[in-house]
């Protein structure tokens, strides 16, 4: 355990349900992934693997990919530690942590309109 992570609770594994509206909300930052990280980062730094639990769909290269356009877009800070355990960590900045807010506005209002989301959804997949 790192000293950052000292007292900070895991990963919940269900923290993000197949089901789950985040893939709904209707506004991106970044890529598919990139909110879902954010979420993840809320409590502090992560390591890769860690990040990886929750996101049990996400693939090791678009994980990769995302934590890279985070990080490009000042959103997430890479830390590595040189010692006897090498590792890297990532962690909100101050710009990324600032997104928290506007995301549980999103998420809410995703919840709100979940059916006519859903719906919406349905119809495009019926007309195609």
């Amino acid at each position: 355990m790192t000293k950052h992570q000292a007292g900070q609770a895991a990963l919940d594994p269900e923290m993000f349900d197949p089901v789950c509206p985040s893939p709904l909300v209707p506004f991106r930052v970044g890529d598919k992934w990139a909110t879902m990280i954010l979420r993840c980062l809320e409590e502090g730094p992560r390591r890769f693997s860690e990040l990886k639990i929750p996101l049990r769909g996400v693939t090791a290269k678009s994980l990769t990919q995302s934590l890279r356009g985070l990080e490009r877009d000042g959103f997430v800070v890479r830390e590595e530690y040189e010692g006897t355990e090498r590792r890297v960590e990532y962690a909100l900045t101050p710009l990324g942590r600032g997104l928290l807010g506007p995301l549980d506005t999103a998420c809410e209002w995703t919840r709100e309109h979940w059916d006519e989301l859903i719906d919406a959804q349905e119809a495009s997949l019926a007309r195609a």
